[in-house]
């Protein structure tokens, strides 16, 4: 009997042990290219939960994605790209995965069954109506997220979701939910391939357009990045030489001054007019 949940269907493939390495590559491509042309579809779904996104964190709230297995590892690493590409605290974008830390290197057993852990975990962050929370579930059926999305809703929070299959009980509890059909895997049930593919690629949209939209890019460069190694020490002197018309060496003395790119070029700006 063939699963409802399309995640869980058998793969259009079969008989994969018995393809050579190039046969194998290829028909994962083939699988890979269909992704992007399901995020289309989806970009008016995904405008309305990143306008309401925008209209919380405008007045000071906060972003949280919640998540099991590979969908909390993916919204675990969007939140710790937020500090280093855009300059914000680290408590500004939150994500939270079964199991604790520990599971993004080691499944926990039965942690994602949990449904009442995932609301306990974010009140240690004392989630408020001011912030938004997202939950993170290719399946959409599990019970870790649904608890916590559902608690958060009733506490008068607003939720969101990306979830890979129609209807699921997670995207009917949500106020603004990302349905990403995919379909069936190459491999069947692995949800870290196409599913995963699609909802990084829905996260980096998200929090991207988020942050644009908040001030954080101006132009289309990241003045506000942390200069926490060499290439970026040097992108950021690069990034000033061009917007202000000036050598490298008086970019570098600008940055090591003003610590950042925006405070560099509008210090300059005003010291000029």
């Amino acid at each position: 009997m063939e699963n409802k949940l399309t995640t869980e269907q058998s793969s259009i493939y079969n008989n994969l042990e018995n393809m050579d390495t190039f046969e194998l590559l290829s028909n994962i491509n083939r699988e890979d290219k269909t992704v992007p042309m399901i995020l289309e579809k989806a970009i008016p779904s995904i405008k309305k939960l990143v306008d309401a996104i925008y209209d919380k964190m405008k007045d000071g709230g906060r972003l949280f994605y919640i998540g099991a297995g590979t969908s909390g590892r993916l919204g675990i690493l969007d939140a710790s790209e937020c500090p280093p590409t855009y300059g914000v605290p680290h408590d500004l974008v939150i994500a939270l995965i079964a199991g604790g830390d520990i599971a993004l290197r080691k499944a926990v057993e039965n942690a994602e069954d949990n449904y009442e852990m995932g609301w306990k975990d974010l009140q240690k962050f004392n989630i408020n109506k001011n912030d938004v929370l997202i939950g993170i579930a290719a399946s959409g059926t599990t019970p870790y997220v649904i608890g916590a999305v559902k608690e958060a809703k009733i506490n008068g929070i607003t939720t969101g979701c990306i979830t890979c299959n129609k209807n699921s009980p997670l995207a009917l509890e949500v106020d603004f939910p990302v349905e990403l059909i995919v379909g069936p895997e190459f491999v069947t049930g692995s949800t870290r391939m196409k599913a995963g593919t699609a909802q990084k690629l829905a996260l980096n949209m998200i929090s991207t357009t988020v942050m644009i939209k908040l001030g954080r890019v101006r132009g289309n460069k990241m003045v506000d990045m942390q200069l926490s190694n060499k290439k970026l020490v040097t992108r950021a002197v690069q990034m000033i030489m061009n917007e202000l018309h000036i050598d490298e060496q008086l970019a570098e003395k600008l940055l090591i001054e003003h610590k950042s790119v925006r405070n560099a070029i509008d210090t300059y700006n005003l010291n000029k007019s």
